[in-house]
């Protein structure tokens, strides 16, 4: 499971297998929390117990670094399918 970030308290990341029938897409983790954001566009997919403002802020940072997880799945998926 590759870890794109750390940003403050969220470890930001994609499972290996995730390309198989998902379009591209980060989890964010904060100790037992869990959230799954779709990545274009921007949208919450699922929340593992994240407060409601706390799902805005995880928000924000996945819109500011959109450009750069998206280019880290494409990069990580491009070299698994050769």
């Amino acid at each position: 499971m590759p870890t794109i970030r750390i940003l403050g308290p969220y470890r930001i990341y994609f499972y290996s297998h995730d390309i198989v029938n998902e379009p591209p897409h980060v989890h964010v983790d904060r100790k037992d929390l869990s959230a799954k954001f779709w990545l274009n566009p921007v949208a919450l997919a699922r929340n593992l117990g994240f407060s409601p403002k706390e799902l805005r802020t995880i928000e924000r940072i996945v819109r500011e670094h959109q450009q750069e997880f998206l280019e880290a799945w494409n990069e990580y998926f491009r070299r698994q399918t050769r």
